[in-house]
């Protein structure tokens, strides 16, 4: 009787739940919260959780969300408008560019060959040729899901990822284009292959109508708008959604118009502020509920009664990854790639995420492909969202180490500068008087080592009105922080020359007053956030680290900086390291007679061997930076990067990490960075050291990527 009453008691519930249209939004909210979280914790992707997260809110679960629900389907098309917009919006043009040849030809036959597997599958469950074709393109993108692993491994500029990554441009187009013919003829009810061309030449037009028109009106419209970010940001969301509309009005699908505006206002947005709100907006609401729409849908008990439907995604599964094998396999013959590059580009296009589940989901939308065929392709999602990260983090390592073998690479102009000059600026904002004594100290530190100067810079707000009380108020304030600031930089005995400022706001003021001053350095306090309105227009930490033309050392300081002795300096890797964080660990140990440690961790699997190997690496990309003393290097095995860094941290007064901000697969719900982990749990003194966005190296996803770290 127990299990009766229990399952009537749900029933009643979901019923009385379901009057209340609140209700599945809050669950919605609450399951965005929550199951990021406790998958990441499983190191396993968030995008596999919120389709389980579905598959038991919906019809074969619990029943408490329905899917034919107006404020599921608003919002989950949305998310899947705005999943494919931000699949454009990530494509670096300037890599494909230069790897266009490769890339080209590595999108062929990462696309030709599932494509034509695809197809054999389709006639083998009898399906119609247009539903075969359908099934095929799907299998024939792919998602950079392990992207944050090969980024962290630091082989982004290996030829063989650098290929893979620019071809997921042909796959998207190809994939989505496929989609839209036949999504149309199986509208128009074409059965001649004749027919086909004028929708093909069709959709080319509009195509390049979007992409040229968007493109100009883009940059047009950012070139008028000048730092105004609101303007900017709803720019580009009215950009999407009437490229949206445009294609329904000419009977093309909505994701491929959404795409060809990504791709369209790409350049326009650039790497900035701007593109991180755009995409967090995405990627923390719309995105994961389209998510989590999918596993409503999926039929579970379907799935276990109907032989068809578990033979259908076996065979689908089994043919991704032996077709992307053979894609790989082919890639390696043509252009002389080693056995570890093949099998990391073959791990790399595994993963169907993005690309794949949006144009499944239309094609069901559009009755083209039923429910059996959108349950396989979603557990194929699963099944390839953790298969191919794992295979990746096994063979991408196999890269890093090859690499101790070979030249090293001259360092970049950036990272080797001279500090020991009369000019050396260091501007360091003022507003926090509680943290303003540390920053003024560390500050002071530095410019006596550098036989420079400091400059405490105080910003006043006022939108236009010179004789606001506000502004006399804050004016007043700002004074005596500089007061406090020129006196405690004189008592230790270094130069300074406060400089009060009126601006707009207080980022753009700390990094035009930079500017003007020729700053050589920026030294700001710890800035956390707070609030939805900070987490979707930034902080003053952010916009300055994004907008800056110099470094910024975020700081947070749980002791005087004079204190400091053993000073900690993790480098992730050594293919392309950033050395600047040594360099200025280095000079800060010379103001404090201190002992600097740089430290890279390495798979735990690593021989001896090689770990002398990357000893002596390292070791020589130091000595590129020509300190007075060499610092101490040291090489640990681990399975976890961050966990060894946290476990040595203990031994230290201070910890200079690199700032880098997460690039991650759709939805933002990847494994986080390295640094992030360990500026969340660091008890220690922290030192964050970001460098110019002209200096930094361009980053690439085919989905969506999000945030910053932890400052």
């Amino acid at each position: 009787m127990e299990p009766l009453s229990s399952a009537l008691a749900l029933e009643q519930t979901s019923q009385v739940l379901g009057k209340e249209p609140i209700v599945p939004f809050v669950i919605l909210l609450v399951v965005l919260l929550v199951v990021p979280i406790l998958f990441e914790r499983l190191r396993l992707p968030a995008i596999v959780g919120l389709v389980l997260a579905g598959l038991v809110l919906g019809p074969s679960g619990w029943n408490l969300i329905h899917t034919e629900s107006p404020m599921i389907s608003l919002l989950s098309n949305i998310g899947l408008v705005y999943l494919m917009f931000v699949a454009g919006l990530e494509v670096d043009w300037k890599l494909w560019r230069r790897q266009k040849g490769r890339a080209f030809g590595y999108g062929g036959l990462s696309f030709a060959v599932p494509l034509l597997t695809g197809v054999l599958v389709g006639r083998i469950f009898n399906f119609g040729w247009n539903t075969s074709v359908l099934v095929g393109s799907l299998l024939g993108s792919y998602t950079l899901l392990a992207y944050p692993i090969i980024n962290h491994l630091g082989i982004i500029s290996n030829r063989a990822v650098t290929t893979t990554i620019g071809a997921t441009v042909f796959t998207d187009i190809s994939s989505l284009l496929i989609l839209a013919i036949c999504v149309l003829a199986f509208e128009k009810g074409v059965s001649n292959l004749s027919e086909i061309f004028p929708l093909l030449g069709w959709l080319i037009t509009v195509s390049v109508v979007i992409l040229l028109g968007f493109d100009w009106l883009g940059k047009e419209f950012f070139r008028r708008s000048g730092d105004d970010e609101g303007k900017k940001f709803l720019f580009v969301l009215l950009t999407v959604f009437l490229a949206v509309v445009v294609a329904q009005f000419i009977g093309i699908e909505k994701i491929f118009g959404a795409f060809l505006a990504g791709l369209a206002v790409n350049e326009a947005i650039g790497e900035g502020p701007v593109k991180e709100k755009i995409v967090f907006v995405g990627s923390v609401l719309f995105i994961p509920i389209f998510f989590i729409n999918l596993g409503l849908l999926i039929d579970v008990p379907g799935l276990i009664h109907h032989l068809f439907i578990l033979k259908l995604t076996g065979l689908i599964v089994v043919g991704l990854i032996s077709s992307k094998f053979v894609a790989a396999w082919l890639a390696k013959f043509f252009y002389g790639y080693s056995w570890q590059e093949m099998l990391t580009i073959w791990s790399l296009s595994i993963p169907q995420v993005s690309t794949t589940l949006a144009a499944a989901f239309v094609g069901y939308q559009a009755g083209l492909l039923s429910g059996a065929v959108l349950t396989s392709i979603v557990f194929l999602m699963l099944v390839t969202a953790i298969v191919g990260p794992l295979l990746t983090g096994r063979t991408a390592v196999a890269l890093t180490t090859a690499s101790v073998t070979e030249p090293v690479t001259p360092l970049p102009e950036q990272q080797v500068q001279e500090i020991h000059n009369s000019d050396y600026t260091i501007v360091v904002p003022v507003y926090n008087p509680h943290t303003q004594q540390n920053l003024v100290e560390m500050a002071a530190l530095l410019a006596s080592q550098a036989q420079g100067r400091i400059v405490p810079l105080a910003i006043a707000t006022s939108a236009a009105h010179m004789d606001a009380p506000q502004l006399e108020i804050s004016l007043q304030r700002s004074e005596r922080l500089l007061a406090r600031a020129t006196a405690h930089s004189q008592a230790l005995g270094v130069e300074a020359s406060a400089l009060l400022r009126i601006d707009d706001a207080f980022a753009p003021g700390i990094s035009r007053a930079a500017r003007e001053q020729k700053a050589n350095l920026i030294v700001m306090g710890w800035g956390k956030r707070t609030g939805l309105r900070a987490r979707l227009f930034g902080n003053v930490i952010d916009n300055v680290l994004w907008s800056s033309h110099c470094p910024v050392a975020v700081t947070r300081l749980v002791e005087s900086p004079k204190k400091i002795q053993r000073i900690l300096v993790p480098v992730e890797n050594l293919v392309t390291p950033t050395l600047q964080p040594v360099q200025f660990a280095q000079m800060l140990a010379e103001a404090n007679q201190a002992q600097v440690t740089v430290l890279n961790v390495c798979d735990r699997r690593t021989s001896s061997s090689k770990i002398a190997a990357r000893r002596s690496q390292l070791a020589l990309l130091v000595s590129k930076l020509a300190l007075p003393t060499s610092p101490e290097i040291q090489i640990i095995a681990h399975e976890n990067a961050a966990q060894a860094i946290l476990q040595a941290a203990r031994l230290y007064d201070l910890v200079v990490l690199p700032f880098i901000r997460n690039r991650t697969s759709p939805g933002g719900l990847a494994l986080s960075d390295v640094t992030t982990q360990l500026a969340s749990q660091l008890t220690c003194s922290i030192v964050m050291l970001g460098e110019p966005q002209s200096v930094q190296t361009p980053t690439v996803t085919s989905g969506v990527s999000n945030s910053t770290a932890a400052v």
